[in-house]
This record gives structure tokens, sequence and C-alpha cells, in this order.
């Protein structure tokens, strides 16, 4: 059979047959309460594509490799800046940074730029019950203070009172004492409530599916999870999982010789916690010593099987509910993160470690056949006892794409109307979108790549020479601005002069450049911006970048 509609007319189709199917042979499943598909939306928190699932040989993350068996994986998903708020204002409204004009964590996109409509905000219009767990939009200034609620959410979003501790001296240190530490490895019988905070998340979360999943609207459910991200606190029982011994360095974590100072981020938040600090490392440049380097990388790894447990607990909550098969499922990260690549840790850059997020749909019928009566969609897996690679792998999807195309995906495969694609200038409407659906991507039958596509990220910067706050400029300190495009062959990057009064980017002002060869230089270690062998490259993208 030729499918020849649209997308959103496919979407439909798609879902009237799921409902047909439902009905003729797959009842014992069905919650025949609604007509539409119910959304969970699951977001870590400076997760790069450090999992099995993505080819990961170190990182023991079960949970969400036996979620992508039964999904679409995209490889080469990119955020539009590697940073929390600004990245999560962008796919949660659609809009590029330079739409939402949020850069740093100090505004409200409707006050600052437009009222625009966000993904649970369409969602809600259209019937659904929206809820918010932890993380999803950044808290403070740059969500109202409110979670952007009630715009978005039906209830009052849910945060963990653990979390007031995330950035006190409760890490206990080789001397006894208690610190405020970068490693953090915990007994959670001793914190101040006895719990951490992505704890407290899944117990909210499965609490509310148990209370909303025989009610006759569909619903809507973001979960946003806080680890991976700084501080390292998390059981320490997961520190068993990597062993310092198996630990290695990062492939390059020497400081590329060509890289332009502009685009080196000085991980200043790193710097300040005490364990960092006790090392005495000289800024900007000063390298942490390996041993450390080495800690950090297995604090981190601890911390994403810490976080895999807590998303298989809230997978199998489906199951127990009989909610799998009539509910969309979706994982992904705000952002990377490095760890010691081109001598830089934390976010803060175009690169590769710090844009690309892991992306992965779940969709009943659609991305994986229906489960036939009895067994479970999601067991959950214990990493301390399961056996590597007895997990299927999941369809993958090797077209770049972004996180701003999460938006209409999701109104896609819930039938819903696909917002229409934004004019060059948007400021002034509610409701457009400037990603694209990927639903031709999640047909299981017919999974396609796009070699054309492109993604945009960008970050701004104080000055050309890294300075305390080169990490996270306030929006009156950015004079310059780092847009990037990646496409299957490049990383090409301009840092260009940039008006913050304005939000005006003068591409005539060109303080630097970076040009990738992906292929032969997968690290992006050897910047060929100024060989005159590429001047044709220059061009094409030159083209891309000028608005």
């Amino acid at each position: 059979m030729v499918i020849t509609e649209s997308c959103g007319w496919f979407a439909l189709c798609v879902h009237i047959l799921l409902r047909f199917h439902h009905v003729a042979g797959g009842a014992d499943h069905v919650n025949f309460k609604t007509d539409r598909l119910n959304v969970l939306l699951i977001l870590a928190d400076d997760l790069r594509p450090s999992l099995a699932c993505y080819g990961d040989t170190v990182v023991k993350s079960p949970n969400i490799d036996q979620l992508a068996s039964k999904s679409i994986i995209f490889q080469n998903a990119f955020a539009q800046q590697a940073v929390c708020a600004p990245s999560r204002t962008s796919f949660l409204t659609s809009r590029r940074p330079d739409t939402t004009r949020l850069y740093d964590f100090n505004s409200y996109w409707r006050v600052h730029a437009g009222n625009y409509t966000t993904l649970p905000q369409y969602f809600k219009s259209n019937g659904y019950i929206t809820m918010s767990v932890g993380k999803v939009f950044h808290p403070g200034i740059a969500s109202n203070r409110s979670d952007d609620y009630p715009y978005s959410w039906s209830v009052h979003p849910y945060h963990p009172s653990s979390l007031a501790f995330e950035r006190q001296k409760v890490c206990r240190g080789p001397d006894g004492q208690l610190h405020e530490n970068l490693l953090c490895p915990v007994n959670v019988s001793e914190m101040p409530e006895k719990t951490l905070p992505d704890i407290q998340n899944t117990e909210e979360a499965v609490q509310l599916l148990k209370s909303v999943h025989n009610k006759k609207d569909p619903f809507f459910l973001s979960v946003g999870y806080y680890k991976p991200h700084i501080p390292f606190r998390y059981p320490e029982e997961y520190l068993k999982l990597y062993p310092i011994e198996n630990m290695s360095l990062a492939p390059d974590p020497a400081i590329p010789s060509g890289l332009p100072s502009v685009a080196y981020n000085p991980w200043t938040d790193i710097r300040e916690r005490e364990d960092v600090q006790a090392l005495n490392i000289s800024f900007p440049y000063g390298p942490i010593p390996k041993h450390f380097q080495l800690k950090i990388r297995q604090n981190y790894f601890a911390a994403v099987s810490f976080l895999d447990a807590q998303v298989g607990q809230l997978l199998g909550t489906l199951d127990d509910l009989g909610l799998s098969d009539s509910t969309i499922v979706v994982f992904t990260s705000d952002h990377g993160w490095s760890l010691g690549e081109h001598g830089e840790w934390a976010k803060y850059s175009n690169f590769d470690v710090a844009t690309r997020v892991p992306l992965i749909f779940y969709a009943p019928g659609l991305t994986s056949p229906h489960p036939k009566f009895g067994p479970r969609t999601f067991p959950f897996i214990d990493a301390f006892s399961y056996t590597p690679n007895r997990i299927s792998k999941g369809n993958s999807v090797e077209s770049i794409v972004e996180l701003i195309d999460l938006f209409p995906t999701l109104a896609d495969l819930a039938a819903l109307e696909v917002p229409p694609s934004c004019p060059d200038q948007s400021f002034h409407i509610d409701l457009c979108t400037e990603g694209s659906s990927l639903m031709d991507f999640l047909n299981i039958n017919n999974v396609q790549n796009d070699d054309e596509a492109i993604a945009y990220s960008q970050y701004p910067r104080p000055s050309n020479i890294p300075q305390k706050n080169s990490d996270l400029p306030h929006l009156e300190d950015i004079r310059i601005m780092g847009y990037s495009i990646r496409s299957a062959e490049y990383r090409y990057t301009l840092w260009v002069g940039f008006d913050p009064s304005t939000f005006h980017a003068n591409f005539q002002d060109v303080h630097a450049g970076e040009l990738y060869f992906i292929e032969s230089d997968p690290e992006q270690d050897f910047n060929m911006y100024n060989s005159s062998l590429h001047a044709d490259l220059f061009q094409k993208f030159w083209k891309h970048l000028i608005p």
C-alpha cells in the first residue's frame, strides 16, 4: 500500500487503524474510556546519549534500552542551545532561541517575546489533562515562577521537597565531613528527608498515573528528572556498577590546537564545588587531574544508571495500569554534557557532546507491534543483575533532527492538528512551529532518512576570550553569538557580533569560525575553517545562516 496523504492525515489514519485493531483483537489492553492516546513525556537533565541503546559499551541503562527496543531511536537529535532554560523553552514552544529571545535564565517568553502556545498547553486546549512532575520547564523567571501554570497545566506542577538540599552540604567527603561537592554518592537513609528528588518524582508520577488512568479524558504527563545534572547526588550503590579501574578518559581530553578561544567553555559551575576547588586548577584552561577526570566520568555514569532505574519504575507502572498500549512515550534530554572532550566539562558549547541528545519515540502499534495478551511491555530490569546485550535493538533513524520537532511530532502522533509552520518573523503569532513533524520516520515498516537535513544550535558569549561569565552570560552582557549548523557531513559554526538590546546578529562581524568533517573527525577536534580548500562549503552554509 502506498500512502500519499500529508503527515497530519497519515497520523489520523494510523490512529483510526490502531483503534480498530484494539476493538477487533486487543480488547484486554484497551482503555475504552478514551478515544485518544495518552502521552508520557520523560525528560532527563544534562543527558548525552551515553546509553547502551546508542552504542555506549560502558553505561548500564537496561530500562531505557528496553523502551528503545520497542521504539524509533533518533541517532542524531540536537538541542537548539546547550543550557537548560533556553533549551526547554525552545522545544516546549517549538521556537528557536532567537524567537523566544531567551539565552539565559532571566526572562519569561510570554512577556519578553510573544504569548507562544506551549506543547502541554496545546494538548490541554484539546481536552487532555496535563500534568507536570519535576523539572519540565526551567523553574524561576524563565517560566514565570509558576512552571507556566495555569497556561500549560491542568493542575499545579509538582516539585520534590528534597530538591532544597541539592546545593547544600550533604556530600560526605574522605575526611568524614559534609561538603558541597561535585561527586556526591550518598546513603539515602542519611539524607535530610531520607529520599532524593528523582525518587520523589517517580513516586508522584506513579500516583498521578493511578489517579487519571480511569478518567474520561486522556492525559499528558511530563516527568522531568534532575539527573544526571550536577551535583552527582545519587544512591551510593550505583557506584558499584562502575569500578574505577574500568573507567577511561575521554578520547580527546586535550584542548584542540585549532579551537577558537571564543568557542571554549571554562566550566565555571564545576569549579565552584568544594572537591574541585581543592584541586587548585588554574583558570580558564588548567586541566583537571586525570584521576579526578576518571571519577567524574564514573559518577556521571552511575547517575545515569540511577536515572534509568527511575524510568524503569515509571514505565512499569504503565504496565500495571494497563496503559502501555494506549500511551505514547517519548524519552529525551534538554541537551548533552561534556565529559572531558576538548578539555571541557558541562555543556555551554555548540559541539555534538553538548548539543546531541537521546530522542526515543514509542507509539503502541506503530513503532512496535501490539503485545499479545499476557506479556508485559516494560517489565522493570535491575541493572545489578541483568545480562548485557540481551535486549533487542530498536529501529534507528540516522537523519538529523531537532528538539523543536518534538511539539509537531507529538501533535501528529496524537491525531491533533499539527501547528502551521512559522513565517520568518513570528513574534506575534501565538501558535506555529519552527520544527517539523517526524511522523514519516516513525513507521517501522518504512523507516526513512533525509541526508539533506540540518540542525541549528547557538550559544552566546560575553567576549572573545574565556572569562568568569562565559558559560552563562546574562542577556545584557552578550556580545557574540555562535551560530552552528550540523549536517550529516559537517559541523559549521560562525561566531558573530551580537547586540543584546536589539537582538541583532551582525554576520558581517565574524569573530571566529569552525568547520569539522564528521566522517573523518567525529570528535570534532580538527578545525578546518581556515583552510582555503573549503570555500564552496562556506558559501553553501552562509546561505543557511543569514536570516
